[in-house]
């Protein structure tokens, strides 16, 4: 009998699998399967590090420049620390390419690099290069916080409001755009494809629910609204029921412009960037007020429940949002 491979198995469970033959280092202030990884400095303080890959045959579709995708890179990996409440501070990059690829092409994707380390107040401070096969960047993010303000997957509590910081459904309407090659009005098609071309982190607003000691759980939504929640669920134990799950403006002009429905457009994508998090009801007032001094705002989805059930009621009905969106190995499901 053949052994799985990996696409059949997918991403989290090649993880797992992978974790089975590896030493939990003690002491870690984040648990395995959060946003980031961190290690304790002893005096209350965490080194914080986040590591993702960019390659250039499956993560960038047609028409991202290379200044584009150097600063998607660092994104990816900026998004993450700030999901946790943690400034991000310096990024480096192994950066292959095949040895065909045009000066101008790395220089390009190293103005990229430069671009969004700044734009989130970090630097570029070094990496490595190498040739192969295809492009591929591997970024690492890294930050100091103190443990005690880290913001964590797994500590939200039945009764707590389940909440975002923006609508949903952009990208995934870009990417129909932009791989099935869906129409829309031009204008509408600018903003569409300009959310997957340029993707911005919360990272203000991350800070700014750890700074506050608001939220009680909190993830960046890169991989889909729906598998957030389901690895919110992971980790927690809790389980989600949603009365709301929001559209961005574009993406419902798009949905209505195709027949489409808003819901799954929302749900089941990926690329967004947005913070998922928890606050505790009496919390919800002081911490909208806290995002927005960021720009971004307090969306409420929901509620947290007990169990493993994620829901979304709506017109009365109850429906399971079940874990598609964007897996690597597997694509968009």
């Amino acid at each position: 009998m053949p052994l799985p491979t990996i696409a059949e198995v997918g991403e989290r469970e090649l993880i797992n699998r992978v974790m089975r033959h590896l030493t939990i280092m003690p002491g870690m202030p984040v648990p395995n399967w959060d946003d980031v990884n961190a290690v304790s400095l002893g005096d209350g303080r965490a080194v914080v590090l986040k590591t993702d890959m960019l390659v250039w045959k499956t993560d960038v579709p047609v028409g991202m420049t290379p200044y584009q995708a150097g600063r998607k890179a660092v994104v990816m990996n900026f998004s993450d620390l700030g999901s946790k409440g943690v400034q991000p501070l310096a990024f480096l990059a192994a950066l292959g390419a095949p040895d065909s690829t045009s000066i101008d092409c790395i220089e390009e994707i190293a103005k990229g690099f430069e671009a969004g380390t700044r734009e989130y107040g970090g630097y570029m401070v070094g990496g490595d290069t190498n040739e192969a096969c295809d492009i591929i960047i591997s970024g690492m993010a890294y930050g100091l916080a103190e443990e005690r303000r880290l913001v964590l997957r797994g500590t939200s509590k039945p009764g707590d409001v389940l909440a975002t910081t923006g609508g949903f459904g952009s990208t995934t309407a870009g990417f129909k755009i932009l791989i099935d090659g869906v129409e829309a009005p031009r204008a509408l098609r600018e903003k569409l494809i300009d959310s997957v071309y340029m993707p911005r982190a919360r990272v203000k607003a991350g800070i700014a629910l750890a700074a506050e000691s608001v939220a009680t759980s909190s993830m960046d939504s890169s991989d889909g609204l729906a598998i957030s929640l389901h690895d919110l669920q992971r980790s927690s134990g809790n389980g989600f029921r949603l009365n709301n799950v929001p559209l961005t403006r574009e993406a419902k002009a798009f949905a209505e412009e195709h027949g489409l429905d808003g819901a799954t457009l929302a749900l089941y994508g990926g690329e967004e960037y947005e913070l998922v998090f928890t606050v505790k009801p009496g919390s919800v007032d002081e911490t909208r007020k806290a995002l927005h001094s960021t720009g971004a705002d307090l969306i409420e989805l929901g509620v947290v429940t007990k169990g493993k059930d994620i829901v979304y009621v709506e017109g009365g009905v109850e429906k399971t949002i079940g874990k598609g969106g964007w897996e690597h190995f597997r694509g968009l499901k």
